[in-house]
């Protein structure tokens, strides 16, 4: 992977992050376990930097049953408690039950017949919206869009998800392309 390549401010030297940004960041997904998982993590971010949260992603992936919804719901006090012990994620107990009750939200969501996918994506008319940022711009925290996809996941009984996390999610997931236009990645 070329590291003296043009990428986006935020990105570092490291391997790890540089292939995020390239690969991941910024492609549009639409399948459902990947939006779950991002929004899941997205979510661990707060008051972090994603950097932490990319670092102790596999950590989450193991623990988490590789982010299989029915499987997080099940868990119990038990397993928060087994979890506070782990270094391999953020040993915060409302950051954890936040991610078993998206669990819970997101099959509450399936059992009403709401693809999660065509849900999410519904928010940008199912395209992503292609921003055309300089590097002097000043990239949003957060948008309007990204306030009501937030109102409306928090009433579907979804947890950590205010509207920087869910405008975090959008970039993340490609909903939203804020590469900037000398970035390698910008198309």
């Amino acid at each position: 992977m070329e590291t003296s390549l043009t990428r986006c401010h935020w990105v570092n030297q490291d391997p790890e992050y540089i292939a995020y940004h390239d690969n991941e960041w910024g492609k549009p997904t639409k399948d459902n376990q990947e939006l779950f998982e991002m929004i899941c993590l997205e979510g661990q971010q707060a008051g972090l930097s994603w950097y932490t949260i990319l670092k102790k992603r596999q950590g989450y992936r193991d623990l988490f049953h590789q982010f299989d919804p029915e499987k997080i719901a099940l868990m119990d006090e038990k397993d928060v408690e087994r979890l506070m012990q782990d270094a391999r994620i953020i040993r915060n107990r409302l950051k954890i039950n936040a991610i078993i009750a998206n669990a819970k939200a997101y099959l509450a969501m399936r059992n009403e017949g709401i693809d999660f996918s065509t849900f999410i994506w519904g928010f940008v008319n199912h395209q992503p919206i292609v921003n055309k940022w300089t590097e002097s711009a000043q990239l949003p925290a957060e948008t309007e869009l990204s306030k009501t996809l937030s109102k409306t996941l928090k009433k579907h009984g979804f947890k950590f998800v205010g509207s920087v996390t869910c405008y975090a999610f959008m970039q993340a997931t490609g909903m939203v392309n804020d590469h900037l236009v000398n970035c390698c990645q910008y198309r």
